[in-house]
């Protein structure tokens, strides 16, 4: 079995000045191993390395499967402007990645933002007809049209006037010693990607983690999600004392299990 690299790949995504590198860390499965690669997709402002991420690799490693990291363009490793990113550009770099490293079948897990991703490469990949089976979702507070469901309706006169002026607005974040950036491209960009809007059929089994005590992502947004995917097998799980990162070790471990069990179901379906 291949170890992950310590030191990422790059891709080069997109044309011209729209060009970035992206940064990959994959590890690959035994030969002849069929079973899903697990794809992690990350969160707004979040990157590769977080606690997540890495649990993920680790327990990718321990039970020999394939894993495939990334850093969407202005996030962690990867190269480009944050400023320029939107959900588009990041959905792009997202079936860049698969295309880079063809698995046959792909558990996809999305923190937060990369919920959002998911759903909308799920949309993609059955438009182009091509790509690998998605076996499985894990969506871990998920996020989906976060920009026009939970920022859009709560903007202040002076984050609308900012928006208007400036082309962004910030806001503290409890994450970071930096402000969030929240561009007029991406709001816009965001109404472009909306998956609330009727039927989801993912085709796969979705497990939802979603916190109780979420300040980002309200548990009712997660609620909402469920009344979109009435075709879907989906297990939502309700953490009463659970926040919007997820990251203690009981969260890990319950994002763990319903990794293995989309495993070991993804497995029997192939």
């Amino acid at each position: 079995m291949t170890q992950a690299h310590e030191a990422p790949q790059y891709i080069v995504v997109g044309e011209g000045d729209a060009a970035r590198e992206i940064a990959i860390l994959s590890r690959s499965a035994p030969a002849l191993d069929h079973r899903p690669a697990l794809v992690w997709l990350g969160g707004y402002r979040s990157d590769m390395t977080g606690t997540k991420a890495v649990e993920l690799d680790r327990f990718a490693q321990q039970e020999g499967l394939a894993c495939i990291r990334f850093d969407y363009s202005g996030h962690g490793a990867s190269k480009g402007e944050f400023r320029d990113g939107t959900i588009s550009r990041w959905l792009e770099e997202s079936l860049a990645v698969l295309d880079d490293k063809a698995p046959e079948s792909v558990i996809l897990i999305g923190s937060s933002m990369g919920g959002w991703i998911a759903l909308r490469l799920i949309e993609e990949l059955r438009k182009r007809g091509k790509g690998p089976n998605v076996a499985g979702l894990v969506l871990i507070a998920p996020a989906p049209d976060f920009t026009a469901e939970l920022i859009e309706p709560n903007l202040t006169e002076a984050e609308k006037a900012s928006l208007t002026e400036r082309g962004y607005f910030e806001e503290p974040s409890e994450y970071s010693p930096e402000p969030n950036i929240f561009t007029r491209d991406l709001m816009e960009d965001g109404r472009k990607n909306l998956v609330l809007k009727g039927v989801i059929d993912t085709g796969c089994p979705v497990h939802i983690l979603q916190g109780m005590r979420d300040e980002d992502v309200p548990y009712q947004h997660a609620l909402r999600l469920m009344e979109h995917l009435p075709a879907d097998d989906v297990v939502l799980s309700l953490i009463r004392d659970g926040d919007h990162r997820l990251s203690r070790p009981q969260d890990i471990e319950r994002m763990l299990s319903a990794v293995k069990s989309l495993v070991a179901s993804g497995t029997a379906r192939l």
